[in-house]
């Protein structure tokens, strides 16, 4: 069963599948309020990515911004956190908990598939070449810059055409 401390964190651990209005969950917890289509195809991708619910840790927190009295009061913010990998996810765009829960595991699944794929090593070394390029530049290497400059002028300007007067 899923043990719910204090805090409202959820940690879900293996245990017997229930079959509840004709779909089947790990737990009555675990409906999202979505088409069963949908559903069945987070369940695959989360099988062909190798994450197991119960390596997810699921935390409720409260949401901030728009929504009025329900998000002041109710925890309908999800946070949730891949064990193996670190990754961590939060999730407040809409103003039910179920849908936030069924969207963040969309999000957490993106970000494990992009951290497998390598998009975020890509992502550090284009970050890092901008960091790079912003960076200040050394006197001995703005002079080298600028004498590369005014030398490439200075041909440029040889190869214009004799102005005749």
């Amino acid at each position: 069963m899923c043990a719910v401390n204090a805090l409202e964190t959820r940690r879900c651990q293996g245990f017997p599948v229930a079959v509840t209005r004709g779909r089947r969950y790990a737990d009555a917890m675990n409906a999202f309020p979505v088409r069963p289509e949908k559903e069945v195809q987070l369940q695959q991708r989360m099988a062909e990515l190798g994450v197991h619910e119960a390596d997810i840790e699921e935390i409720f927190v409260r949401s901030s911004g728009r929504g009025g009295q329900n998000v002041n009061k109710t925890a309908t913010c999800v946070m949730l956190v891949h064990r193996p990998t670190g990754v961590r996810v939060k999730c407040q765009s809409t103003r039910q908990q179920g849908l936030n829960r069924f969207l963040a595991r969309r999000l957490l699944l993106d970000k494990i598939e992009a951290l497998r794929k390598g998009y975020v090593d890509a992502e550090r070394a284009r970050i890092e070449k901008i960091r790079r390029q912003k960076r200040k530049r050394s006197r001995r290497a703005k002079a080298r810059m600028l004498a590369d400059k005014s030398h490439h002028a200075a041909k440029k300007a040889s190869r214009r055409p004799v102005a005749v007067e």
